[in-house]
């Protein structure tokens, strides 16, 4: 299993969550790009973050997911990271980069599936989530 060459703060494991769950259908589509780029530069948890490290955090993801288990590594290390409080945050934003095109693919749908479980979100509260998600990128 392939190691950062750095440990993960909060806020890489929630960048990496972002990349990986825009690269879970083997393509990066600029809304989910612009998406996350608007999230870290709107969102309070993001406040301080240094946006050069989103450029390491994205190749440690994708090199992990061109490694047989790399899933369940960048899980691992997303819950080594990230606080047990942040946990419905990192699967929100996930759902709204998943949406930020306008279509979620079954791929995606799978990723925020296993993150919902690997991150033990409720599911009432990700029924809840979801559908926050999906008013938001509502498209006219």
């Amino acid at each position: 299993m392939a190691q950062p060459p750095f440990s993960l703060s909060p806020q890489d494991s929630l960048i990496a969550t972002l990349i990986a769950v825009s690269v879970a259908d083997s393509e990066i589509r600029t809304a989910e790009l612009l998406a996350i780029e608007a999230l870290v530069n709107q969102l309070p948890i993001f406040a301080d973050y240094d946006f050069d490290r989103v450029k390491i955090v994205a190749q440690t993801v994708f090199d992990l997911f061109e490694e047989e288990d790399g899933l369940d590594a960048l899980f691992g290390l997303v819950r080594d990271a990230l606080p047990e409080r942040l946990y419905e945050t990192a699967y929100a934003l996930a759902c709204d980069v998943a949406a930020a095109d306008g279509k979620l693919l079954q791929t995606e749908l799978r990723f925020l599936e296993e993150l919902r479980f690997e991150l033990n979100i409720d599911r009432l509260h990700a029924a809840a989530i979801e559908r926050g998600a999906r008013a938001r990128h509502m498209r006219g």
